[in-house]
């Protein structure tokens, strides 16, 4: 059921500023029956050979909900474009095949441009995701951000007091030199988006093909932050720079010399 439709309704106590940097903890849980909510069951293509959710079929399925969240409300005709700029992937009991997932989306912080949406992954056998994604509305016209309508701005206000969200990117340290360890990342058709980028969830692609020989990051709780700097068209060559040091991966898209996404996978407490 997807709460937005009901009308006015206050909103969560106990809400808080957005997380400043990769080691804060998400925002909490609105009051039960806020947000959206939707369930399906895990597919064989989304896994890997330990029959573990992999990155980048979380990434899809936060796609698709969002998707299925604009279509349950009027928004999917007054603001119907968004972008994502970063994405936060909690893993704290992997989700496995066959798994049930249940997901539930909801708003934790927001602007007139952009919010973070927060989407809850959890099994019936115990698996636990926690994600917040910091969203931007796109104009169908210019491309551009654009001012979100005032019927989303209601909408979204439902489960947060915070209506200043402003940018700040968590992982800013500089990709290390050109060298032989660099890895060739060549695009495909199909990580090809409507808007020409690469999908937000092939950039996880890379991620996965670097932790095949990190199994202790995935062996605990961990937190996987992506940002994407500036997006990578189709038909570019990408190189992948990356950095294993202090039990963390650290990981750069790189075009022509130039960072356009960074990934960080580290252990969580």
């Amino acid at each position: 059921m997807n709460s937005a439709e009901r009308g006015s309704a206050p909103v969560a106590s106990g809400t808080r500023t957005e997380p400043l940097s990769f080691d804060d903890p998400l925002a909490p849980a609105p009051p039960a029956g806020e947000g959206f909510e939707t369930a399906w069951t895990v597919r064989t293509g989304d896994v890997d050979p330990d029959n573990r959710l992999r990155f980048d079929g979380i990434a899809r399925y936060l796609q698709d909900i969002g998707s299925d969240n604009l279509a349950a409300t009027p928004l999917g005709e007054t603001d119907p474009f968004w972008i994502v700029r970063r994405t936060v992937i909690d893993v704290h009991t992997p989700v496995k095949f066959p798994d049930r997932v249940h997901m539930r989306r909801w708003c934790s912080s927001m602007s007139t441009r952009w919010s973070n949406m927060r989407v809850d992954i959890t099994t019936d056998k115990g698996a636990s995701i926690e994600t917040e994604g910091f969203w931007i509305n796109i104009s169908a016209t210019t491309g551009m951000p654009t001012r979100i309508s005032d019927e989303a701005l209601g909408l979204l206000a439902r489960t947060t007091e915070e209506h200043r969200l402003r940018w700040k990117a968590w992982l800013t340290e500089p990709a290390p030199a050109q060298s032989h360890t660099d890895v060739q990342f060549p695009l495909r058709a199909t990580d090809i988006d409507s808007f020409n980028h690469v999908n937000n969830a092939a950039y996880w692609h890379a991620v996965e093909e670097l932790l095949v020989d990190r199994s202790d990051l995935l062996s605990v709780p961990h937190r996987a932050v992506i940002e994407y700097l500036s997006p990578i068209l189709a038909g570019e060559h990408v190189s992948i720079r990356h950095r294993y040091e202090g039990g963390e991966l650290t990981m750069w898209f790189v075009v022509s010399g130039v960072a356009r996404c960074v990934a960080k996978v580290a252990p969580r407490a």
